[in-house]
C-alpha cells in the first residue's frame, strides 16, 4: 500500500510566547501573545490546518499540490513574522532627502503631513496603518510597531507621499527614502 504524501512546516515557539488556534468556522484564527503584545490572523485556505503541538507551531496539508505547498510556506513564514513581532518587534528606518526646498514632517493624529515638498503650497498626506508608531528626528523618520505588515505599509506609503511626478527624477531627487528595513527596536 503506498503512503500518502503529506506537507508540515514547523515552527518554533520561543519561551515567553503563547499561541493558540481556533478552527471555527474553517478558518484558522491564530493568536500570538508576547511580551511586547498581541497578534491575531485568520488564515482561510481550505484543507490547509494549522495546530499548535507543544512548543511547535505546524502547518500542514495532506495531498499537496504545488498551491498548496505555497500557501503553507506562507502561513508558516506569517507566523514567523508575529512570532518575531511579540518578542523583538519591527523598525524600519526613512530618510528625508532634499535639495531645493527644504521638507518639513511630521505626524498629526493617524496621519503623516508633509510640508513644503518642492515648494508646493499644500501639504502632501500620507496614512499611518493602525497598530505603526512613526516619530520623526530631524531628517530620520522611525516606523516601529509588532505586526510588520502594518510597519512596512505605513513606510510604503510616507515614500510614495513623496514620488516625484513630472519632472526628471535624475535631477529632483528630493523626497523620504527608506534606508533599513526590519531591525530590532
Amino acid at each position: 500500500m503506498p503512503i500518502l504524501p503529506e506537507l508540515t512546516h514547523e515552527v518554533e515557539i520561543p519561551e515567553g510566547v503563547t499561541v493558540t488556534v481556533d478552527h471555527a468556522n474553517n478558518e484558522n484564527h491564530t493568536v500570538v501573545k508576547g511580551p511586547k503584545g498581541e497578534l491575531e490572523r485568520r488564515f482561510r485556505y481550505r484543507g490547509v490546518r494549522v495546530d499548535v503541538d507543544g512548543g511547535v507551531v505546524k502547518v500542514h496539508k495532506d495531498l499537496p499540490r504545488r498551491e498548496h505547498k505555497a500557501i503553507c510556506g506562507t502561513y508558516a513564514a506569517h507566523i514567523r513574522n508575529m512570532i518575531r513581532g511579540v518578542t523583538e518587534g519591527w523598525e524600519y528606518q526613512l530618510k528625508i532627502v532634499y535639495n531645493h526646498f527644504p521638507i518639513k514632517a511630521n505626524v498629526q493624529g493617524d496621519t503623516f503631513v508633509i510640508e513644503n515638498f518642492l515648494g508646493e503650497r499644500f501639504p502632501r498626506k500620507a496614512a499611518i496603518v493602525a497598530g505603526a508608531k512613526v516619530s520623526v528626528k530631524g531628517a530620520d523618520v522611525t516606523v516601529e510597531g509588532i505586526d510588520r505588515q502594518a510597519v512596512g505599509q505605513t513606510a510604503a506609503n510616507i515614500e510614495l507621499a513623496t514620488r516625484v511626478k513630472g519632472r526628471d527624477i535624475r535631477v529632483f531627487q528630493d523626497g523620504i527614502y527608506i534606508t533599513q528595513k526590519g531591525g530590532e527596536q
